[in-house]
């Protein structure tokens, strides 16, 4: 019944919010042409992935060392914020964009305090924050669209995690700074730091890739796709949330995974048949985006995979073959996009995405049965 309980909580959390946050990216689409919604997408990946470089305290490493009671999360924060400092100014310099900047401080943010909140398994209050966040990113976003035009749209992004800061100030006061507690763990630590550094590399670089090579346009029906699945996966990243801090601490959730696949599955199949129907009909100036939803569906199973398996290794701190799982995916989708890309455009780029989920989660399964045998 705790178990129930607490995947109750992170339910309601993530469905909600991710409704919520689906519901503001829609409506964003339906306003905006493919152009602008790709310039907005380009620049939240540059925000996504220098977040994840100076964020040396990773969510998962956190949660893992929280849910063990092991009282470093202060030192993580120390880091990973000066880190944060450090690559503001450099995205300043870089792209002349101070949104950019601010919306790194806030992803940071974001991570270090889901992943205290998540180690402390208190689901209700990691219910209550994502609501408020995703609710401000709502609110504000479409005020801030109309206020100050398609640049007040990421600050906007930015200042609805500020919640997060309560967390951070907790985790502070809770533990003190201290670096030796880093030396026995650092396998662990930058296993798991490189892991998370490709998994977002794997997930943005498409992003990254697709804006200079095939222009803005083509990348904001992309990005529409991309939203899609993120809602199609939503069950499946609430159960990797669940999951991790059990599996962190030895308790077995055999029959959640077994759901989380047929699940899967189930949403598969709808992914391919009502995206012909509903998308012309919402969103009429991203055509394109259906072939590609169509295709990326077949990516949801492989996903739910990677994910069930990531949590059983993290939980084991073998964060190797995470890693290794990971730079396969960047690898894939890397060249993928370019070849596959520039030869058939919008069907290359949502085949690479699924031949890199594929490729990860074949990895993934049998490295499994290999460390059971």
């Amino acid at each position: 019944m705790n178990g129930l309980k607490s995947l109750t909580y992170i339910s309601i959390g993530d469905i909600v919010g991710t409704g919520i946050t689906a519901v503001f990216w829609f409506y964003l689409a339906s306003v905006m042409n493919p152009e602008e919604y790709g310039e907005i997408h380009y620049f939240l990946g540059i925000a996504a992935i220098s977040s994840v470089i100076v964020l040396f305290g990773t969510q998962n490493t956190i949660t893992v060392y929280v849910a063990k009671n092991i009282k470093i999360q202060s030192t993580f924060f120390i880091i990973s914020l000066l880190g944060s400092l450090i690559g503001f100014f450099v995205l300043v310099l870089i792209f002349f964009r101070v949104d950019t900047g601010f919306l790194l401080f806030a992803y940071v943010i974001n991570d270090l305090s889901i992943g205290y909140i998540l180690g402390k398994k208190v689901f209700g209050l990691y219910t209550k924050y994502i609501l408020i966040q995703k609710t401000l990113t709502l609110t504000l976003g479409i005020s801030f669209y109309f206020l100050f035009g398609v640049e007040g749209i990421i600050f906007a992004l930015a200042i609805s995690y500020v919640v997060f800061i309560f967390e951070i100030y907790k985790g502070f006061k809770e533990s003190k700074i201290n670096l030796e507690l880093l030396r026995p763990r650092l396998g662990f630590i930058t296993n798991n730091y490189v892991m998370m550094t490709t998994g977002t590399f794997g997930s943005q670089i498409d992003k990254i890739i697709i804006a200079p090579i095939l222009g803005f346009a083509l990348l904001g029906s992309y990005s529409l796709a991309l939203q899609v699945i993120t809602v199609m996966m939503m069950f499946s990243t609430i159960i990797f949330k669940y999951l991790l801090p059990n599996d962190a601490t030895g308790v077995q959730n055999r029959n959640i995974r077994i759901i989380a696949i047929l699940f899967a599955i189930l949403v598969t199949f709808l992914g391919m048949i009502l995206s012909p129907i509903i998308i012309p009909e919402l969103f009429p100036k991203y055509s394109e985006a259906v072939e590609a939803i169509q295709i990326m569906s077949l990516g949801v199973v492989p996903g739910t995979i990677n994910i069930l398996l990531i949590s059983k290794f993290l939980g084991q701190e073998k964060s190797k073959f995470v890693l290794i799982s990971s730079l396969i995916s960047l690898i894939t989708i890397t060249s993928g996009t370019i070849t596959l890309g520039i030869m058939f455009e919008t069907k290359g780029i949502a085949t690479a995405y699924v031949l890199s989920l594929l490729s990860s989660s074949i990895f993934l399964i049998c490295t499994n049965k290999f460390s059971k045998s």
